[in-house]
């Protein structure tokens, strides 16, 4: 199959065979999944999907491709040629599994847009940049803690899985990649009261990450709040784990004040 990449569709491809057998390994496909897959490119991981399972669902944006999937594949692979980001998950019904190599320069909102389809899916397993990867499994007081490890780990158990070199794709990206593998928590373990507020608090402490929480989170909480939370006003952003801004929140939400 001969297709020029397109840079705006952030399309790179995985071509490397152990890779390919290394992701499809972690997955574990087997007959009667519901399989989604992101971004199916050139097929590398269709057709070992589909030979598992015997039918998938992918979503590509770029025209070309879809046609010549469809025309390898036939009806055992239903493309839908759409922005994945806008996307029903909910039309395809529960328990899917999502798949994909995912476009890097959507990779993040991707992600916070799968959080909000969680009760539809079952696990989901995507490559994405490395560093982003990193973000999203760190620890808190880790460098690479911020604002998405703290959305996601309140959504989801993830595990990185293996890293991928870039040499491994056509075009080769400036950049290394990894899979990880996300599990819907269904409730979250910490369930935030309100979760908009839950993600406003969020927001506002990493939007100054470098000062004390004193500073960065002073619209919302006192000196003596802090107090009877057992958290330091001295605290910074990358300080605190899930269940500690979930606690905030519920706090924060119990008072009955608004905030825009």
């Amino acid at each position: 199959m001969k297709h020029r990449p397109r840079k705006r569709f952030g399309q790179n491809f995985l071509v490397d065979a152990d890779v390919i057998a290394a992701v499809i390994a972690a997955i574990a496909p087997a007959r009667g999944d519901r399989l989604v897959e992101i971004g199916p490119g050139l097929g590398a991981l269709t057709r070992p999907l589909l030979a598992a399972t015997g039918r998938v669902d992918a979503i590509e944006i770029d025209r070309d491709l879809a046609q010549t999937l469809t025309a390898e594949f036939g009806d055992s692979l239903r493309v839908h040629i759409t922005d994945v980001l806008k996307f029903d998950f909910a039309a395809l019904g529960g328990d899917l599994r999502v798949v994909g190599n995912l476009p890097y320069n959507i990779s993040t909102p991707l992600l916070f847009y799968l959080a909000r389809c969680t009760e539809r899916i079952r696990d989901i397993h995507v490559m994405l940049q490395k560093e982003v990867v990193a973000r999203m499994v760190a620890a808190p007081s880790d460098s690479d803690y911020g604002r998405p490890s703290v959305m996601l780990q309140y959504r989801f158990e993830m595990e990185k899985l293996l890293d991928v070199p870039a040499a491994a794709f056509n075009p080769a990206p400036k950049v290394e990649s990894a899979v990880v593998r996300l599990m819907p928590l269904r409730p979250p373990r910490h369930p935030a009261r309100d979760e908009k507020l839950f993600g406003r608090i969020v927001g506002a402490a990493f939007s100054q990450r470098r000062k004390a929480l004193r500073n960065s989170l002073r619209g919302y909480l006192s000196e003596a709040d802090f107090a009877g939370l057992t958290i330091s006003p001295m605290a910074r952003a990358q300080d605190l784990g899930v269940a500690q801004y979930v606690a905030i929140a519920n706090y924060v939400g119990s008072r009955g004040a608004k905030f825009d």
